[in-house]
């Protein structure tokens, strides 16, 4: 009896001295919004995939200014804002690099009224947008040009809550909206003028962090990216599940999580990462915003060597979903 007693303390000692086995990091991502291009994040955490990493991830939503400043600040670790950490990189030198890349192609479309049938009718027009010097207007602006439209067509931003409600309401002849907006748009009789992402060649659902985590904790980083792209991989192959999450997460019906899925899963990165001409095109678009006459080098702005790890590893582990 005495040594099953000395056994039973022995053991809590060692359990006792021991680090935990299952204390886990905490590594926090700052969103703007549920959006649709978001679900990998939660399914790479909802699947165990972050936590096999030792990692627990918590999302918190704030506007881009201030996710940055907090990621600046190491008060997080990532932003949703990618793409607006590139023109805080190009207009200021922020210590930022963007990590990763969810989408290939551009989640905006330009909806219009049931009378404006192609770009040109806009002529002369209103059109709701997501702030006049934003990378969509720029994006838009560039997309007139390309086809030869008048530059009479006039940009307002009514507020980031007010746009389809301007376009319902026939205050604004066409808007730039967001998968979720266009669908309401659509149900409302209103018409898909132009998909952004099919006339542009950038990149979407971008993830920066800081400087200072990359060079602070590069283990944490690997793991995250790791667990991104496995949740990309996941989004991609399976359906039904991906709903389920996409429903779960932004909060929508099924009917319309479905319908968003079926139409933008082909959008999704396969690893995380674009191409180098996305690339290039991505900081061209953010000097215009930026108002610089150089734009920043690739290496400056970008880093998706852990993502390249990450599609290595798991390519010759054989990992699939």
């Amino acid at each position: 009896m005495r040594n099953i007693g000395n056994l039973f303390l022995l053991a809590v000692a060692v359990m006792a001295s021991a680090p935990a086995a299952s204390a886990l990091d905490t590594v926090t991502a700052a969103l703007t919004s549920k959006a649709f291009q978001y679900v990998p994040l939660v399914i790479a955490q909802e699947r165990g995939y972050m936590r096999e990493e030792g990692l627990e991830l918590k999302l918190t939503f704030m506007q881009n200014a201030a996710g940055l400043q907090a990621l600046i600040a190491n008060a997080v670790q990532f932003s949703g804002s990618g793409s607006s950490a590139l023109v805080a990189i190009s207009k200021g030198n922020a210590p930022l690099r963007t990590v990763l890349a969810f989408n290939d192609q551009v989640l905006q479309w330009i909806v219009a009224r049931p009378n404006i049938k192609t770009l040109r009718d806009l002529s002369g027009k209103k059109v709701a947008t997501t702030g006049v010097a934003s990378i969509a207007a720029f994006m838009f602006r560039n997309i007139l040009t390309k086809n030869n439209i008048p530059k009479d067509i006039v940009l307002i931003d009514p507020g980031p809550v007010n746009r389809l409600p301007s376009l319902l309401s026939g205050a604004v002849d066409a808007a730039i909206v967001s998968p979720e907006e266009r669908y309401a748009a659509l149900d409302q009789g209103m018409r898909d003028l132009v998909f952004i992402g099919k006339e542009v060649k950038n990149s979407w659902g971008t993830f920066a962090t800081s400087e200072r985590f990359m060079k602070e904790q590069p283990k944490q980083l690997a793991g995250f990216v790791r667990a991104v792209v496995k949740g990309l991989r996941v989004a991609r192959t399976e359906r039904d599940n991906t709903i389920a999450a996409i429903a779960k997460f932004s909060e929508l019906d099924k009917t319309l999580s479905t319908r968003m899925y079926d139409d933008l899963v082909g959008t999704f990165t396969k690893n995380g990462y674009v191409d180098e001409q996305s690339q290039r095109n991505d900081l061209a678009i953010v000097a215009q915003v930026a108002d610089v006459n150089e734009v920043v080098p690739i290496k400056r702005a970008y880093d998706f060597s852990f993502a390249i790890q990450a599609e290595q590893q798991l390519n010759k582990q054989g990992w699939k979903p």
